[in-house]
């Protein structure tokens, strides 16, 4: 027996030793920064990098943390349904005493099971969208100097299930998170750090990350079914779609218009092929594979197109198509919708990230009571236009049976003509 003691006295030892020895190389002095404007215009530009206004308007978050719990939030209702084992609570995060508990599908009174899906929220969509909480109430930011480039260092001084904890995040150089450093009182040694940087893109337009890898033992942590959309505003805008007869656009093989009485079109939809005209130029542009396009003086064909005409019928068709079915184009890749209140009604505001001439563009579209667009809200990323209206009116219904519409009306006053619309087949 004083042999087993011996033994586990040195086991006891050795493991006390290791420890001290790991917590000495591990642990990290608390950094020291500085607050205001320097630290608050770093935490800014990172809102700006990860998107912050599309994560404020997405209406749902679905994930699962190590497959252990399982979370859909209704962000704008303040409401998240979390799961684990045979208990399911309706958490109501604005009034707690609301919420509701399942188990076993069994409505019960159950207070602690209500505590306990609070602190699991906590923790766990805080390795969600932590970028997205800079600001929270209760936070303090700092600019740190780390390793010759500047870091942003959050302390949460209340809310959640921990306050105190501080979180250094190390930013590339676009301003995206990529990692942080951790001093939490969870945990004794001090900057323990997180990747940040397996993120999916999301319908809803912000990134969400799917795993994390502590530099603690090599540790993984899974975020796993990762979601984030805005039901409500897809059901406006189908609304929308149902309103300007959508199917009989996509079914429609021909359009025909002109632009301000000086570009005219010739669009064949099925093949994707434009006849691009303007004074003495005609193009018949491949939009998709612009290398096939050919040119046309006073209609004679050039032996070799002129890549900077073709380059120029691209960006006028882009720019000039917009303007008569831009509504028709709600649903394409890489469009976040999000609704937004203008005067009191819902209006669909609609952020391109891709495609076009000028991605990063939005229009907030302004609906009469059939939800047909009558305006929109110009918002361009090169900060020429910041809100402004243009109407969308006169709307007809083509041989095809689509609605397309032939006139806009500007702030200032001036107008623009689609001329003679046509769609047909």
């Amino acid at each position: 027996m004083k042999q087993f003691f011996k033994f586990l006295g040195v086991i006891i030892l050795l493991l006390s030793v290791a420890g001290t020895i790991f917590y000495f190389a591990k642990n990290e002095e608390f950094p020291e920064g500085k607050q205001g404007k320097e630290a608050d215009a770093l935490a800014i530009k990172m809102f700006n990098a990860i998107n912050n206004d599309a994560f404020e308007n997405t209406e749902v978050i679905e994930w699962s943390f190590r497959n252990e719990h399982h979370y859909k939030w209704l962000k704008q209702e303040n409401i998240v349904h979390v799961s684990w084992d045979d208990n399911k609570v309706i958490l109501n995060t604005k009034s707690l005493e609301k919420s509701k508990v399942l188990v076993n599908e069994e409505e019960t009174n159950n207070p602690d099971l209500i505590k306990k899906a609070t602190d699991f929220f906590n923790n766990d969509s805080f390795w969600l969208v932590a970028p997205y909480k800079i600001f929270d109430a209760g936070t303090e930011r700092r600019i740190v100097n780390y390793e010759g480039k500047d870091a942003l260092l959050i302390t949460y001084n209340s809310g959640g299930s921990t306050p105190g904890d501080s979180y250094l995040w190390i930013l590339d150089d676009n301003y995206v998170p990529i990692s942080y450093k951790m001093w939490v009182g969870i945990i004794p040694i001090g900057g323990i750090s997180a990747t940040w940087n397996d993120l999916k893109t999301t319908e809803s337009g912000i990134r969400l990350p799917t795993k994390h890898a502590l530099s603690l033992f090599g540790l993984e942590m899974e975020i796993g079914n990762v979601k984030a959309y805005n039901p409500k505003a897809n059901e406006l805008a189908n609304k929308i779609l149902k309103a300007i007869k959508h199917e009989n656009y996509k079914n429609t093989r021909y359009l025909e218009w002109s632009f301000g009485g000086r570009r005219s079109f010739k669009w064949d939809k099925e093949k994707h092929i434009a006849d691009v005209s303007w004074d003495s130029i005609r193009v018949n542009l491949h939009p998709q594979n612009k290398e096939k396009s050919t040119v046309f003086f006073n209609e004679k064909l050039q032996e070799i197109a002129d890549s900077t005409i073709v380059k120029k019928a691209w960006d006028i068709f882009n720019n000039d198509s917009f303007w008569l079915v831009a509504p028709h184009k709600l649903f394409e890749n890489g469009i976040i919708r999000t609704i937004q209140k203008e005067d009191g009604k819902d209006a669909l505001l609609v952020k391109y990230t891709t495609g076009g001439t000028t991605p990063g563009d939005s229009y907030l579209w302004i609906l009469d009571e059939n939800f047909v667009p009558k305006s929109y809200k110009m918002y361009l990323k090169n900060g020429r236009m910041n809100g402004t209206p243009a109407t969308w009116e006169d709307w007809i219904t083509t041989e095809s049976g689509t609605l397309l519409p032939t006139n806009h009306t500007f702030g200032n006053g001036g107008k623009l003509s689609m001329g003679e619309v046509k769609g047909y087949n």
